[in-house]
């Protein structure tokens, strides 16, 4: 499997996978020369083509890159869609995208069913890492005290800005939640400062929010992918946006509350998992904190349940 490197540690224990290839985006190495990232990718594809693969599937909706990069394989056969009314010299085996929505996952897995493999697609998988899973469990056992209750890991970033909630309701959320008394607070974020031009974080949003709930709420630094995925592993409900947490979280089996624009939500809401989808019009920052507490609400007695952690009577 062909991967960047900003995604590679999501696949990184997958037990179906054989080999990873990972190239780099220069964007996502700043401080490295664009033509060194450009020829450690090539040295990649060459290691690609040596291995002479009979077939190479571009997995996803049509992308230019994605075309090329099927192509620099060197495979016999190379599947993938193609624009509407156009060709590809790119693909020998194009295949032109149904009309309508599907999600995202039925999409990619459709591209096989030229190659005689039907049914549908299962579960997504996705391994945690063992040591960051246990150095969040250590985390967990010394952060909470007192009376069982389920863990509610909260992610606050997204890139997109209309994907984006204000600070001030996720604010508002959390201290309902706290209210309420069913649940304990994990708080999850993207490290480092908004103003990052190459990484944006939300350290600033993440102390405002800590600051203000101090001691009754556990904040956990992710600063990998795989310190995000143990926590969201360790959590037994997860209230995300619409970014890669709500994937892991959905890849992990988590309970999940998705908070997204209604034309992401139709194909990439939280695949095979429990879960909620709250959908905006055209921005989430539109979502009132109340139909969030309610959908939290109607999937807590499930979390409760599964993971026999009992809210404090």
């Amino acid at each position: 499997m062909l991967v960047n490197s900003y995604n590679a540690d999501v696949i990184e224990h997958n037990p179906d996978i054989d080999e990873i290839y990972v190239y780099e985006k220069a964007k996502h190495s700043p401080d490295k020369a664009r033509l060194s990232s450009w020829w450690d990718n090539l040295k990649v594809f060459g290691r690609i083509r040596k291995e002479r693969y009979d077939v190479a599937i571009a997995c996803g909706s049509y992308s230019p890159t994605l075309e090329r990069y099927a192509f620099f394989t060197g495979a016999k056969l190379r599947i993938g869609y193609r624009k509407k009314k156009t060709r590809t010299f790119f693909y020998n085996k194009p295949v032109v995208p149904t009309v309508g929505d599907e999600h995202e996952v039925i999409r990619v897995f459709n591209l096989v069913s030229s190659m005689g493999i039907n049914g549908g697609p299962g579960k997504l998988i996705l391994v945690p890492d063992v040591s960051e899973l246990k150095r969040f469990e250590v985390y967990k056992r010394n952060a909470l005290k007192g009376p069982s209750k389920p863990l509610l890991a909260i992610a606050i970033s997204a890139r997109i800005k209309a994907n984006k909630l204000s600070t001030e309701k996720f604010i508002e959320l959390i201290d309902k939640i706290l209210l309420q008394g069913t649940a304990r607070v994990l708080l999850l974020w993207a490290p480092g400062p908004e103003n990052n031009p190459t990484f944006p974080g939300d350290n600033e949003s993440a102390e405002r929010i800590t600051r203000k709930f101090e001691g009754r709420i556990i904040a956990y630094p992710t600063p990998s992918l795989k310190s995000l995925i143990a926590a969201l592993a360790g959590s037994d409900m997860v209230i995300t946006l619409d970014t890669g947490s709500l994937h892991m979280a959905a890849a992990l089996g988590k309970v999940t509350v998705a908070m997204m624009t209604k034309g992401k939500a139709r194909t990439w809401y939280p695949w095979k998992t429990r879960n909620v989808v709250i959908a905006a019009e055209n921005a989430v920052d539109e979502i009132e904190v109340d139909s969030v507490l309610q959908a939290v609400n109607n999937v807590m007695a499930f979390s409760v349940e599964r993971h026999g952690a009992k809210p404090e009577e």
